[in-house]
């Protein structure tokens, strides 16, 4: 069995052809663009439909799976938007299918496709892991999360489950674009990292201030830009914690862009989970960095509409 991997992103889209034993081949990338649909149909047309048996779709949320849309917060001009609907579309329209609507389609979170990813083929489950929950957490422009219990992606009635970004850490914090107060996302993403550090003295050696530079510094020793990443360890370890207690989770791997900073977050992330954990249970914790890095959530788009010896796949509404 063959499937067409397609993972949404707030600044890219990407897309790759994944055989049911792991092989990953014609994996493309594209910038989201001025127009979103041009480029998604661009990347499909370009993958091809030979001899695949389904798509999954990976999605920047927050999606409804039930529905088959999406609003991305990064993508104001998808609100709502019929994703699953727009697939079948664009493969029939591209490749000709007889029957695209009886062509299985599946939708999750872009961070519950990181995780299944990295269960599937990031060595955190199955073939011989000692893992039994597995808490995937993506750090980037924003924050998002999903959670594969036994094998199986919990994604909850509308396929938000696991939306990690959005545990309310501080009541007196900053009003999230969500319209909550305090989530996580406001403290740990990306953007909202490069904000606190500028507020709080930071100068950005690059022209254009982003979470890379702010890493950079960071490993150089800079006082705020360290203080900055110590600031979203305290952050993530609270919300991390918080969801092991309610899902007794064993092993938690981070992915994103903030991610590819290696131990200059991972370090003081794991002396704050160490130093926040009280039952027992919760200080059996791993924390590690993922293993797939890109590819993580193409793995898991794929693993949505494939079989794989040791899990039952979540095949979509």
């Amino acid at each position: 069995m063959t499937a067409l991997a397609i993972d949404i992103g707030g600044t890219k889209f990407a897309v790759a052809v994944v055989h049911s034993d792991g092989t990953m081949t014609r994996r493309a990338e594209l910038p989201v663009g001025p127009d979103p649909v041009a480029t998604l149909a661009s990347l499909v047309r370009d993958a091809g439909t030979a001899g695949l048996t389904g798509v999954g779709i990976g999605s920047a949320g927050p999606i409804d799976a039930l529905a088959g849309t999406v609003s991305p917060v990064n993508i104001p001009s998808w609100r709502g938007f019929p994703l699953v609907d727009t697939v079948r579309e664009l493969l029939a329209d591209l490749h000709d299918l007889p029957d695209p609507h009886g062509f299985p389609v599946a939708l999750a979170g872009d961070g519950q496709c990181m995780a299944l990813g990295e269960w599937w083929r990031g060595g955190h489950g199955g073939h011989g892991s000692a893992s039994q929950v597995l808490l995937g957490i993506v750090v980037s422009t924003g924050v998002g999360g999903g959670l594969v219990l036994d094998g199986v992606p919990y994604l909850g009635p509308t396929g938000n489950a696991g939306h990690i970004g959005h545990i309310a850490i501080d009541p007196n914090g900053q009003r999230c674009p969500c319209g909550a107060v305090g989530c996580l996302e406001t403290i740990a993403s990306g953007p909202s990292m490069v904000r606190w550090a500028l507020a709080n003295g930071w100068t950005c050696p690059a022209a254009h201030p982003d979470a890379k530079a702010l890493a950079a510094d960071a490993a150089r020793g800079v006082p705020v830009a360290q203080l900055a990443f110590q600031r979203t360890a305290d952050a993530l370890a609270a919300a991390i914690l918080t969801t092991a207690a309610l899902f007794d989770v064993d092993d938690v791997v981070i992915g994103g862009g903030v991610a590819a900073a290696g131990e200059t977050l991972l370090a003081p992330l794991r002396q704050a989970v160490a130093k926040q954990a009280g039952l027992g249970f919760l200080k059996r914790l791993t924390v590690s960095r993922t293993s797939l890095e890109r590819d993580a959530g193409l793995y898991g788009a794929a693993a949505l509409v494939l079989p794989s010896g040791e899990r039952t796949p979540y095949r979509g509404p």
